[in-house]
């Protein structure tokens, strides 16, 4: 029973993993945000290659 509380406090006191899911946490709102401003842009970009394709085939 000593050996079950003694890993208990071990694991416990070890804070590398509340630090990995921090860091984890921080990846996944930096990929929403990235995955909403490419959302976003994507329109736009799209939109001028359009515009580029079809004065490209008005001059051919």
């Amino acid at each position: 029973m000593t050996a079950i509380r003694i890993l208990l406090r071990t694991l416990g006191a070890d804070k590398r993993g509340a630090t990995a899911i921090e860091y984890g946490l921080i990846a996944a709102l930096i990929v929403i945000a990235m995955m909403a401003g490419l959302k976003t842009l994507g329109g736009g970009a799209g939109g001028m290659w359009t515009k580029v394709g079809d004065v490209a085939n008005t001059y051919m």
